[in-house]
Order: structure tokens, then sequence, then C-alpha cells
């Protein structure tokens, strides 16, 4: 899980930086195909953290 989580921070930090840059060239952030991916990309990490938090609150009981 510490794994995925290093890469959550890693891809947020990545977005976080294209969103930036977007912004600053006065791309909106729906239009930025870039943007659009990575977010995506976070989405899906995000989801697989969640279902491994479940998966061991699961085990727990």
């Amino acid at each position: 899980m510490t794994r995925l989580l290093g890469q959550l921070e890693e891809e947020r930090r990545k977005l976080n930086e294209l969103e930036k840059e977007s912004l600053e060239q006065g791309i909106p952030l729906f239009e930025n195909e870039a943007v659009q991916a990575q977010s995506r990309k976070v989405d899906e990490l995000i989801v697989q953290l969640h279902r491994k938090r479940a998966e061991r609150e699961h085990q727990l009981r």
C-alpha cells in the first residue's frame, strides 16, 4: 500500500504541474487532453487505493 500511496503522490504532483502550466497558457483544464489523461491516471490510483483499503478492512473483520 505504501508503494501505491507514493505513486499517487507523484501522479498528483504531475497533475498539479500540468494544471498550472495549462492555466498559465490560458487553456481551460477541460480542454487540455494532457491534464485530462493525468487526471484519469490519478483517479484510477485513488480507486485502487480505496479497493485495497476496503479489502484490508474486510479481512480484519
